[in-house]
């Protein structure tokens, strides 16, 4: 039995806890930042905004203290991306070497560029870091649905150890030792799913949405490689099971905010309407790495220019559809 804490009552962390608890086999707390959001789930004994109809099971505790982290076994943070680092520092103090941090969220980081493991690995001075991603959107992880993932670390032992206390008999866990292809592959795919929801809301159908993601694999997969991470990652669970979920799926906030995009909606009303919405997060920082490694992603950039630059969805489907005719497959590939 692991002592498991989880940072972040949003509804990924809250689906962890619920099938950790499930499982049998640990003790789970969940803290979040905000006394006001614990009060109101354990009014409610569920997350109506993040997890509706979902009952938590007593077992979980919930707490504001932060220094629940003390003398954990598994630490996980459950936190959109652009808290990591502040959450991070916030958690320092109660970190100790013998802990396994698993990082949970998709995301790169403005301004620096960085993936979030690389974040918590440079506040945290830690060794013992995994990744958790792959397919599985929290409103079926915490009504027990099948679902894959993937642990991946350069420390095989610590990955090795997620995936054998964290998979049960709806969790399956997959090893990895491509950290930068799991996470890139991660964030990536918010921004293909956006500019998904952005065609559906202009009307178009199921060409344009395969199109978007079939060439949106190239275009993750060109930026991952050239940041260092295997090829071949891309082709699995945290890499083309990753998009097709949230490209497809009507859990997927990222395609929600697109449709309204699509509509016409302003991009900022849109985020604020859904929530977090992580490729409108990722995509300035996606875009600002891209030609940081001289990688092309057209994708990628006629979505900042909608999302930043005052662009709009129709020139962007015109950009990307008249772009010079080449092969499919590039040489590179």
């Amino acid at each position: 039995m692991a002592n498991i804490v989880i940072l972040g009552s949003g509804g990924f962390g809250l689906s962890l806890a619920v099938t950790a608890v499930l499982s049998g086999k640990h003790n789970v707390t969940v803290w979040s930042k905000f006394q006001d959001e614990i009060d109101e789930i354990r009014k409610n004994g569920e997350h109506k905004i993040k997890l509706p109809g979902v009952k938590l099971p007593e077992e979980i505790r919930l707490t504001s203290d932060i220094s629940c982290i003390k003398g954990c076994d598994i630490l996980i943070f459950g936190i959109p991306s652009s808290f990591v680092r502040s959450v991070a520092k916030l958690a320092k103090p109660f970190i100790d070497e013998k802990m396994v941090v698993v990082n949970s969220g998709k995301g790169i980081e403005e301004g620096s560029l960085k993936l979030l493991s690389e974040v918590l690995i440079e506040e945290l001075s830690i060794d013992k870091l995994v990744v958790l991603s792959g397919p599985s959107h929290a409103e079926e992880v915490a009504r027990l649905v099948p679902t894959t993932m993937v642990a991946a670390s350069e420390n095989k032992e610590a990955a090795k150890y997620i995936q054998e206390q964290l998979s049960n008999k709806s969790l399956r866990i997959y090893l990895s030792d491509d950290v930068k292809g799991c996470e890139l592959g991660g964030a990536l795919k918010n921004i293909i799913a956006l500019c998904c929801g952005i065609c559906d809301g202009m009307g178009y159908g199921d060409n344009s949405r395969a199109a978007l993601m079939t060439r949106g694999i190239h275009e993750i997969t060109r930026l991952g490689v050239a940041a260092g991470a295997k090829m071949i990652t891309f082709s699995g669970l945290t890499g083309i099971g990753d998009l097709i979920v949230t490209c497809t799926s009507v859990h997927s906030r990222n395609a929600r905010a697109g449709k309204l995009i699509g509509q016409g909606i302003a991009p900022e009303e849109a985020v604020k309407q859904v929530g977090t919405v992580e490729g409108y997060c990722c995509c300035r920082a996606a875009y600002e790495l891209a030609k940081k490694l001289g990688v092309e992603m057209p994708i990628t950039e006629q979505l900042n220019k909608v999302l930043f630059e005052g662009g709009d969805a129709a020139s962007a489907l015109t950009a990307l559809m008249g772009r010079p005719q080449i092969y499919e497959h590039e040489e590179f590939f």
